[in-house]
Parts: structure tokens; sequence; C-alpha cells
């Protein structure tokens, strides 16, 4: 899985159509399979956006060789379906979400950032001699794409594929931590589940330990939210202009989880979470 946060649509720009033939000659092209202009002019904009965000209307404009108002209607439409953030209100200035990252992520299929990640994987696994988790943000949830067994007798264990909420993970945290408003808006929805006792389910709760996340640099889940007797700490995976596109958790039964080596599994975390994500930069 590599990193496409310049993900070109040139292709959509350049589109064209082979004639079709019958015995009798060339058939009409039909205006069903003409582009749509419209949407050409939004591909453009977030083109751009990906390229030179932040960016303002104005310099879009120019970009763009559209009027304003055009490109004020494709951010809104960008902005409505979750692809564009206003990273900067005060002067007006848009950025990419992690939304179309995580599309051409999959498009592109998840073994590329499983291959990159699986030394550092196995790496942490060693150090802690705990459960490695690996997963990627889908909405709003969470999706295990890799994993490494710890060597005790007495481990966590989640199947591969498994979803798993944003909100009540530790590994949903450290992702949270990297987005922006606009973006937690939109990943942590109206409605949060409860799945422990734990669980935290109130807004304002779980924007709370994001910024904790953010002030520590890991995420914590020392109170089984998603599982009973399970805790974690985990670290997001980022683009270079650090945006989340992963996250790797370390994941201990609580049983075992001694808060005094909080730092050790965080800052190893931290470590292998960079690493991987210098790795994915190079492919």
């Amino acid at each position: 899985m590599s990193d496409h946060n310049e993900t070109s649509f040139r292709g959509v720009e350049q589109w064209s159509w082979s004639s079709c033939r019958e015995e009798r000659g060339p058939v009409a092209q039909s205006e069903s399979n003409k582009p749509v202009a419209a949407v050409l002019n939004t591909f453009r904009v977030l083109e751009e956006v990906a390229r030179r965000q932040p960016i303002g209307v104005s310099e879009l404009a120019r970009a763009t060789e559209m009027p304003k108002s055009s490109v004020q209607r494709c951010l809104m439409t960008l902005q409505h379906v979750g692809w564009l953030r206003m990273v900067d209100p005060e002067r007006a200035r848009w950025g990419v979400t992690t939304k179309p990252l995580g599309i051409g992520l999959r498009a592109a299929g998840e073994e590329g950032l499983r291959e990159a990640a699986q030394p550092f994987l196995e790496e942490l696994r060693d150090v802690t001699e705990e459960t490695i988790h690996l997963t990627v943000c889908d909405g709003g949830s969470l999706i295990i794409i890799a994993r490494r067994d710890s060597p005790q007798p007495v481990r966590t264990f989640v199947e591969i594929g498994t979803r798993a909420p944003i909100h009540a993970t530790a590994s949903g945290l450290a992702m949270m931590a990297h987005m922006g408003d606009d973006e937690l808006d939109r990943v942590l929805g109206t409605d949060l589940q409860k799945y422990t006792r734990s669980t935290l389910v109130d807004r304002s709760g779980v924007l709370a330990e994001v910024e904790r996340t953010r002030k520590r640099g890991y995420a914590v889940n020392d109170a089984s939210m998603w599982r009973p007797d399970v805790s974690a700490i985990a670290a997001a995976v980022t683009t270079s202009s650090g945006r989340p596109i992963a996250a790797v958790a370390i994941s201990i039964p609580s049983s075992r989880f001694d808060r005094k080596r909080f730092r050790f599994y965080g800052d190893h975390a931290l470590e292998t979470a960079a690493k991987i994500s210098e790795a994915i930069q190079k492919l």
C-alpha cells in the first residue's frame, strides 16, 4: 500500500473514447459517453489542492484557470463528501482529508503497506513480547490488516480483517490525534456505540482523550474500552505532511498491563510508526 497523497487525476482531463464501428462505418458518439465538465473541474480542483495545500480560493482559481465561483462550488462539493477540509479557517485555506488517501491505498492494495511494515512490526513484537496490530481507517471504523502474535502463552487475539471502533481503541485515538476538526466530525458521526462499561460514548470525552493523545504523542487505552480485559498503546503512521493513514498498536492483556511501562511502550510504538511512515514514503 503506497502513499497516494499526490494521486494524479490528469487521466480524467485527458479523457477520450475510441470510435465504435460496425459494418456500416462509424457510430455516432453518444451523449452519455461524453465526460461531464463539472466533474472534470471538481477533480482538477482536488488535484491542485493535493499538490499545493494549504491553498486558498484565489490561488486555486489561478492554478486551474477557473472562475472563483466555480472553484468555490467544487470545494464545497468535495468538502461535503469528505475529501477536502478547511485546514486554516482564518485564511480560508484548504487541504485534503485522509479519505482519498484511503481510497488510493485500498485501490493499490494493502500488500504494499503490510510488506513495508512487516520487519518493523516483528521488531516491535520482539522488543515488547506483546501482540502487535496494524490498522487502517475506513470511515468511522478501523480494519486490522496485519498482526504479529505475542510469544507469551497468555496473549490477546483478534482476527485480521476485523473492524474496530475508532472511538474506543488506542489505534483510533492515535489516528484521530492527527485529524482536523472537520475530519473528526466525519469519522465520529453522531452515535458512539458502547462496547464495555468503560467505552467513551460522550463526544466531549473522546475529544478530550484525543487532545491528551496529541500532547503525549501516543494513545493509551488502559480501560478496556473495546474488548474486556484488553489494553493497548498505539501510534499513528503518517504521510510526509502528517496525515494519518494507519496505526500500529501494542495489544496487552490488562492483567499484565503495567502502567509504569507506559513510556516504554509508547516510545517504541512511536519509533515503529515513524519507521513505517518513512518506509511507505519510499514506495
